[in-house]
């Protein structure tokens, strides 16, 4: 991917976020803090006025800057997990990646996040998310499978009790709202699917 493509792609996942910033801060008012949304407008404003520069570095170093952009500019505790999960991803992703390169730096994004957050899948987080988008990764599902996956999984968060993160002080009140950051999450993997088999790098 040269860094003409690259731009694209990162515009694309910016533009989704600004987009849907008003519905994730509105999940986020009913079983959070209520800034979800602008939280996450800010991180990837902060990321787009690196461009085109940022689109000229290599997938390590543009996700490292990425990651650090996520931890500084948002926050709540979205900032430290997205953050974490780039700049784990970038570590493990290479220069030139295959599809074997994306499932591994995938598993160890995840696994970034779950010590981060000090959390598993099950416990209403985006984790509900990333977990069963990494399984069906893994088993070779293709960019409309993995949007299906995203989307799917962040509906599944809907009936679940929160047990980690603000939502959990709610208890049985968390009950019937969806998970903001899994929504966010499941907004930003399926913007990628559709930007990279728009760009045929995946089918």
């Amino acid at each position: 991917m040269d860094s003409q493509a690259k731009e694209q792609l990162i515009r694309a996942v910016a533009a989704t976020i600004f987009q849907h910033s008003e519905e994730l801060t509105a999940l986020d008012q009913a079983i959070g803090d209520g800034d979800h949304g602008l939280n996450l407008k800010r991180g990837f404003e902060a990321v787009t006025a690196e461009l085109p520069g940022l689109a000229e570095k290599s997938w390590p170093d543009l996700l490292k800057a990425a990651g650090m952009a996520m931890v500084m500019k948002v926050g709540g505790a979205s900032g430290p997990l997205f953050g974490t999960f780039f700049m784990e991803f970038g570590k493990a992703v290479g220069t030139e990646p295959d599809r074997a390169a994306l499932v591994a730096a995938f598993a160890k994004a995840v696994e970034g996040v779950k010590a981060r957050g000090r959390s598993e899948a099950g416990q209403k987080t985006l984790l509900d998310v990333l977990v069963p988008v990494q399984a069906a990764l893994a088993a070779g599902a293709d960019a409309a499978a993995l949007k299906a996956e995203a989307i799917a999984a962040a509906d599944k968060t809907v009936p679940m009790q929160a047990i980690r993160g603000r939502a959990s002080f709610l208890g049985e009140r968390s009950v019937g709202h969806m998970d903001p950051g899994a929504r966010s999450s499941s907004l930003l993997i399926a913007t990628v699917a559709d930007e990279l088999n728009k760009q045929g790098l995946m089918p």
